[in-house]
């Protein structure tokens, strides 16, 4: 009587769910990573060897080369400007503005939009720039 002989099977891993779980997790983080907020409006900010940065929490006021205005990411006029300065400023613990200037800007428009920030309840004024490389 011949008996028969078994052969052992192969051990397979599937991997595919591995895979899977990888992917998933790329994937969560990803989108919970942290991003830099950039405006959405394309400035040549100055340069300046002492630049560093600071943490972006106060009131933001961008100026582009055609001299369109930005205050917290919304176009306003001169006319307007006050007003939302006024409103930001009661909110603002330590009363600052930070204007992100274009380089081509003329510097007397720029002076202009100082002087009626400090006439709306601005105490301190910070012109952005970036560092040189």
């Amino acid at each position: 009587m011949k008996l028969l002989e078994k052969t052992p099977k192969k051990l397979l891993i599937n991997i595919t769910p591995l895979v899977d779980v990888l992917f998933i997790l790329i994937i969560f983080f990803v989108v919970t990573s942290t991003f830099i907020e950039q405006p959405g409006v394309k400035l040549e900010l100055p340069r300046a060897t002492t630049a560093r940065p600071e943490k972006v929490e106060k009131a933001i006021l961008t100026i582009t080369r055609d001299k369109a205005l930005f205050f917290q990411g919304q176009k306003v006029t001169l006319e307007i400007l006050p007003e939302r300065l006024q409103q930001a400023m009661e909110q603002s613990p330590d009363h600052s503005l930070i204007i992100n200037a274009d380089e081509h800007v003329e510097h007397g428009f720029v002076i202009q939009v100082m002087d009626i920030a400090r006439q709306n309840g601005v105490q301190k004024v910070v012109i952005a720039t970036k560092a040189n490389e």
